[in-house]
């Protein structure tokens, strides 16, 4: 798993000084954190099911998760300020190298119909949001374990000015954009 980050070392940072001209190997965009978050509609009716997804993010990430809370109350959804809406976890480091390089090498090539990833979900400050439609693609879920399927957000947040250098850095990663 430290193929990643070696990677990163060895062939991404002479790539982007190229590309973009930086002078100093600190201009050099690199990823930051990773947060990956599961919101849950159910949990009014059924309780058990925070539960469960903070368990299935548990064992992808290998860390554990926190509970996040609704910060206003929403009458259109029987939301109250302050009830659990669902969990996330925050990535650096090791653990951050590790889950990317599980992500691009393989759950994503486990979805079916495959074609790559959305080129278009960039914030405009060089941060990339993805969604996936069900936890099983990851190989620590057992499938007669699950209860629902869930889905998750994963973003990947840069030092990188512009989504260009965001693109282009994650792109030498690894992560497969559609053409």
């Amino acid at each position: 798993m430290e193929k990643l980050r070696e990677q990163y070392k060895q062939e991404v940072i002479p790539a982007l000084m190229n590309k973009f001209g930086y002078k100093s190997v600190m201009q050099v965009p690199k990823l930051d954190k990773i947060v990956i978050n599961i919101g849950l509609g159910d949990v009014k009716e059924n309780p058990k099911s925070l539960e469960n997804a903070m368990n299935d993010l548990m064992q992808i990430t290998g860390q554990r998760p926190i509970i996040t809370k609704a910060k206003k109350s929403i009458a259109a959804f029987k939301l109250r300020e302050g009830v659990n809406v669902g969990c996330k976890v925050t990535l650096r480091a090791d653990k951050m190298y590790d889950f990317a390089y599980k992500l691009f090498n393989v759950a994503l090539p486990r979805v079916r119909d495959f074609r790559g990833v959305s080129a278009n979900s960039f914030d405009g400050r060089g941060n990339y949001a993805m969604g996936i439609k069900e936890q099983l693609i990851f190989p620590e879920i057992e499938y007669d374990k699950v209860d629902k399927l869930r889905g998750m957000d994963i973003i990947f947040v840069t030092t990188a000015e512009t989504d260009e250098e965001s693109k282009e850095l994650l792109k030498l990663m690894g992560m497969p954009f559609k053409n």
